[in-house]
């Protein structure tokens, strides 16, 4: 297991903000996360874990500088862990687009050439990182997900595919239904090829409507009704037809005049937060 490099730190409500690097064994590349360490977690009293995945061009730095979401974790006795997007480096496939390649990794497994040999993001999140947190930071097993556009998609698809890895998941503005809309068929193309049932491995409108009850979640979603992707890119009218159909435990909210910008998150996130808390605590 290679060695945490400290790149930064900073004392934040309390606690502590900082960002380290290793080398990934599931990315084959240099990595970084942030993290953020409330106050009195110690060995002696380790704390639940928020993973927060972000959207696309985003890195470890969005989300723990724009959501303003560290007072309330404080006050929750909650740690939060932010990772990078994707692999990154001179020698990981890219692509000039926003939407494919290096801040794009739509957290799956590829399996088509040149991606596959670096873009294991869903082995990266559910197992590698985990453990390399658990295994030097004080916190526990008990894990909760989250994350926005890109991320909020890949916090629900990993909820629904590693049953009992997370006790509650939660996304603002998700892609619901990638294998219907532009983002997901570009990104599913690339990564996956053309078997389209693959591709509904990694959908979560798909997999919510399948769901056993092993796989429920308490899951919340929040949604701007002023986003700019809601109609093109994001649809979360399936989610709500595809609990419907499996009985599956989803709260959808929609907010007026709000857009997928973080003025939206920062807007939401103590609610987010407590959500996680409650069922962490149960």
């Amino acid at each position: 297991m290679s060695t945490l490099t400290e790149i930064s730190r900073q004392r934040s409500f309390g606690g502590w903000h900082a960002q380290y690097a290793y080398d990934s064994e599931a990315l084959n590349s240099r990595t970084r996360f942030a993290i953020f360490l409330p106050p009195g977690a110690s060995q002696a009293n380790p704390v639940p874990v928020l993973y927060w995945l972000s959207g696309l061009t985003c890195t470890d730095e969005n989300f723990m500088q724009k959501a303003a979401a560290q007072r309330v974790a404080a006050e929750l006795g909650l740690a939060i862990v932010a990772p990078d997007t994707s692999p990154r480096g001179e020698d990981v496939a890219n692509n000039h687009d926003y939407d494919l390649g290096q801040g794009a990794g739509f957290y799956l497994n590829a399996t088509e050439p040149p991606w596959q040999t670096h873009y294991q993001m869903e082995r990266f999140i559910t197992e590698e990182l985990p453990a390399r947190i658990e295994a030097h930071f004080p916190v526990t097993d008990r894990r909760a997900i989250a994350g926005h556009s890109m991320g909020g998609h890949g916090a629900l698809v990993l909820s629904l595919r590693h049953p009992g890895r997370y006790r509650s998941v939660s996304a603002f503005s998700p892609i619901t239904h990638p294998v219907a809309v532009p983002w997901g068929q570009k990104a599913f193309s690339a990564y996956l090829g053309a078997d389209r049932d693959r591709w509904q491995q990694y959908d979560a409108a798909c997999l919510m409507r399948k769901a056993t009850p092993d796989q429920h979640c308490p899951t919340l979603v929040s949604q701007g009704l002023a986003d700019e992707f809601l109609n093109s890119q994001l649809q979360p009218w399936h989610l709500t037809e595809a609990a419907g159909h499996s009985g599956y435990p989803l709260t959808l909210e929609q907010h007026p005049d709000y857009d997928h910008s973080y003025y939206f998150i920062a807007s939401f996130i103590e609610q987010h937060l407590r959500f996680h808390q409650e069922v962490l605590s149960a």
